[in-house]
């Protein structure tokens, strides 16, 4: 688990990385604990290194400094910045997820190393990982588009098609789910998504269609 060498960080506590990359399907087979916790703060420390860039270095109002924000900590960012740290090969799942690694996992993953990196060597060092993983993409004004079933519901009203979004599955238990949906257009499949609600996999599901339809 060297992936985090390139940042000149070097993790002390190796466990609590192991942690960090163990989805809750792995952790419910093998009696140990998930990335969850730590997901819960990374995603704080996130933003407040996000926060405090576009505070500093950019002259914006509240609201465009939210909405600036969310764009750059949503999922399909996350899951963007996981393939520059290349972390995905130590994924920990369960035998029944072991095809369904999707960029909700990653995402989460995401958070929860940085939330390591935050308890084991500090706020300077997660903040100046922070501003080597994320803050290129803010400089560039990379576009993360968040909102896919708006763009696919768009681009079918241009066509005169149906859409329709049908929940496939329910899988987990009741505190930690996954949601499987699949999104027809005209009564094929044009694409299926995962996530940790209904809304989610409807976006990720939206999202596969609208790649697909742009190839």
């Amino acid at each position: 688990m060297d992936f985090l060498k390139k940042y000149n960080i070097n993790i002390k506590n190796t466990e609590l990385l192991l942690t960090a990359l163990t989805h809750s399907s792995y952790s419910n087979e093998h009696n140990c604990e998930s990335y969850e916790r730590l997901e819960f703060l990374g995603d704080a420390v996130l933003e407040v290194i996000i926060s405090d860039y576009l505070y500093t270095h950019e002259d914006l109002s509240e609201g465009k400094m939210t909405k600036k924000r969310a764009s750059y900590v949503c999922e399909e960012a996350l899951a963007e910045y996981a393939k520059d740290i290349n972390y995905m090969p130590y994924i920990r799942v369960g035998h029944g997820q072991i095809d369904k690694i999707n960029d909700t996992i990653i995402a989460d993953i995401f958070e929860a190393i940085l939330g390591v990196i935050y308890l084991d060597q500090g706020f300077d060092v997660a903040k100046e990982y922070i501003n080597k993983v994320v803050i290129p993409y803010i400089k560039k004004e990379y576009v993360f588009l968040t909102d896919y079933k708006s763009a696919l519901q768009e681009s079918v009203q241009t066509d005169k098609k149906t859409l329709e979004y049908v929940l496939v599955s329910e899988d987990g238990p009741s505190h930690n789910k996954t949601f499987t949906v699949e999104v027809q257009i005209d009564g094929i499949i044009f694409g299926k998504g995962f996530g940790k609600t209904k809304k989610e996999a409807e976006q990720n599901a939206a999202k596969d269609a609208f790649k697909r339809q742009a190839k």
